[in-house]
């Protein structure tokens, strides 16, 4: 559940303690543990937030197998939101991908496909020769493409990840970790959820008269899971990166080396249900509210508006939310001119006097050079502080 405090909080300085009414009687009740899951990494983050829920071994480098294919489709989506593919283009199947081993789609070089029957043989079926097709397409070969996915990699802040190839077939030096996975994952449904509701929740797929199911056995057992990918190989384990949505609330969960199919479901599912039981996701503050009114010198106004570029969530221990406090600060002295979208402040959260957010306050609007009066009268007081 989401919950709006914006016109309950309380500012008594422009640098001040601003504390949050309380919106209900606080519960300390003890939080209890995360689950103790059979698998070599996990993590748990909530989408609106970005807050990381639960974590084992999030930093530790691991094989990614399929789920690589999740870097794969977000740079076809990229390429598809440019014009360079369209879904009805057909791509030449080379005898790379043609023979590639692991999971197919059964592609073959003498038949016609279309970029949008790759994606979905990639997503639901995925096949190695869907995704070598796709990378082909978009680089011309396939370690080409993987250049593209370690740039992208970077763009996106995955530090601790190197690609080798578009399919996660193993390879020394073709890593990740279960906190750039869920980087990853995050930023694929941000950036293109049309995309993710189209393809991640279908759960069969028929090509070449082979029907081949979705190896996401949530889809079939948790109504509120939507999508991700699953991955294997020998050293890898199972792995299933998941996604639900429970009363407008999204969360991820990224598990690795599971000991057997079902169990990177079920570990998933445990994993889903705690974050979902013991944590809330609440909306502070909406994108563009006035949050704050600072002082302005040297300007054709006195004050300016300051207001958050998105809107700003805060994840927290069920119980706790009344407990939050939030200190805003100026840039001071905030000289004019101000530009609108300027950094102007932030607003930082805090919980039992530990800080557990921060987020910069941008000028909700732009003020102008006072003048030459205004401006030689703000220098003296300026100069009197």
């Amino acid at each position: 559940m989401t919950r709006s405090i914006l016109n309950r909080v309380i500012f008594t300085f422009l640098i001040s303690s601003v504390t949050l009414a309380p919106l209900a009687q606080a519960n300390n009740a003890q939080i209890a543990p995360p689950p103790n899951l059979a698998v070599k990494a996990y993590l748990l983050n909530d989408v609106n937030s970005n807050h990381v829920i639960a974590s084992l071994n999030g930093k530790m480098r691991v094989e990614p197998a399929s789920l690589t294919k999740i870097m794969t489709a977000y740079l076809c989506f990229e390429a598809l939101k440019s014009g360079q593919l369209q879904p009805t283009l057909t791509i030449p199947v080379s005898e790379h991908a043609w023979k590639t081993e692991g999971s197919k789609m059964f592609i073959e070089p003498n038949k016609p496909v279309t970029v949008d029957e790759l994606l979905h043989g990639m997503i639901i079926q995925s096949g190695n020769d869907a995704s070598i097709a796709l990378a082909e397409g978009i680089a011309g070969t396939e370690p080409q493409f993987a250049e593209m996915m370690n740039k992208e990699a970077l763009r996106l802040g995955m530090k601790n990840t190197h690609y080798m190839n578009a399919t996660g077939l193993p390879d020394p030096n073709h890593y990740t970790t279960a906190e750039d996975l869920s980087i990853l994952a995050t930023a694929l449904i941000r950036d293109f959820p049309d995309q993710y509701k189209r393809l991640y929740s279908i759960k069969e797929y028929s090509y070449n008269n082979i029907k081949q199911p979705n190896r996401n056995r949530l889809l079939w057992l948790d109504p509120n899971v939507d999508g991700m990918k699953t991955g294997h190989t020998e050293s890898a384990g199972y792995c299933l990166i998941s996604s639900a949505k429970r009363d407008g609330i999204r969360r991820i969960s990224v598990v690795l080396g599971a000991p057997t199919d079902a169990a990177r479901a079920t570990e998933s599912q445990k994993l889903l249900n705690y974050g979902f039981q013991f944590f809330d996701t609440s909306l502070v503050y909406k994108q563009g509210q006035s949050i704050s009114q600072l002082k302005v010198w040297k300007g054709s106004d006195n004050q300016v508006a300051a207001t958050v570029a998105d809107n700003v969530y805060i994840t927290l221990p069920k119980g706790e939310y009344a407990n939050v406090k939030a200190t805003v600060s100026s840039r001071q002295p905030l000289v004019a001119p101000i530009k609108k979208g300027q950094v102007v402040g932030s607003v930082k959260f805090s919980l039992n006097g530990a800080t557990i957010d921060e987020h910069p306050l941008v000028a909700a609007e732009s003020v102008e050079v006072a003048g030459m009066f205004g401006r030689a009268w703000d220098s003296i007081k300026l100069l009197l502080q």
